[in-house]
């Protein structure tokens, strides 16, 4: 069978915004005030830096994050060309819940980048080169970690052990909980991955929480992890 979706045989660089994170983890980010934020898999999004600038503690970690805002600016907009040209005819896209056009979503993606490339030679502290399914920090680090558009999606690309055993990674250096969105393929059908790690994982608490965000079918809803 034709796949309907997109198609990547890679990771490419997409960067959300501040607005789209509280839209898609459902965040009531004064709940987070005063705590420590882990965004992995962050790439170059602004979530970060807008969230900084609003007095959150939001640390970034990604793979890329030991590449230089020169090459980084290169990339994005090669990226955003590709991406934007590929899904503006899917019919697996909504495109009347937020974005509304492809033009639209362009531009906050570009912002997104742009803002990010500010932060990140402002702040390279703050970003932190990382390789699933391990990470550099210690127990309990974290009060929330927050993964966009990375496990599930790539389920291709990803196997299921690396998805066990980075979603156990995560919650390691998590005291609070994680949040992982979407919970579907770029096919926009739930990932096969679910049932299983409700399985496997029973020392945590795994739970599919509804949202009114949707841009790829089905994807109105993220994974909760707790303990």
């Amino acid at each position: 069978m034709k796949k309907q979706g997109l198609q990547l045989d890679r990771v490419v660089l997409l960067g959300r915004t501040y607005d789209e994170y509280i839209r898609s983890f459902a965040l009531q980010m004064e709940q987070w005030r005063g705590k420590k934020v882990l965004d992995v898999a962050s790439g170059v999004g602004s979530f970060r830096a807008e969230a900084s600038a609003l007095g959150y503690d939001v640390t970034a970690a990604d793979r890329i994050y030991d590449i230089s805002p020169e090459e980084l600016a290169a990339r994005c907009a090669t990226d955003l060309d590709h991406i934007i040209d590929s899904v503006r005819d899917l019919n697996v896209y909504r495109w009347d819940n937020f974005y509304g056009t492809p033009e639209r979503l362009r531009g906050l993606r570009e912002r997104a980048y742009k803002t990010f490339l500010q932060d990140y030679g402002r702040h390279g502290d703050r970003y932190v080169k990382i390789n699933l399914p391990r990470l550099p920090f210690r127990d309990g680090d974290f009060d929330l970690t927050l993964v966009s558009y990375l496990l599930f999606v790539y389920e291709d690309q990803l196997s299921y052990e690396f998805h066990k055993e980075s979603i156990r990674e995560i919650m390691r250096v998590t005291r609070g909980e994680a949040r992982i969105y979407p919970t579907v393929t770029f096919e926009a059908e739930p990932s096969k991955y679910l049932a299983k790690l409700g399985e496997d994982l029973l020392e945590l608490s795994v739970k599919v929480i509804n949202t009114d965000f949707e841009f790829l079918r089905n994807s109105n809803n993220f994974l909760k992890i707790s303990r």
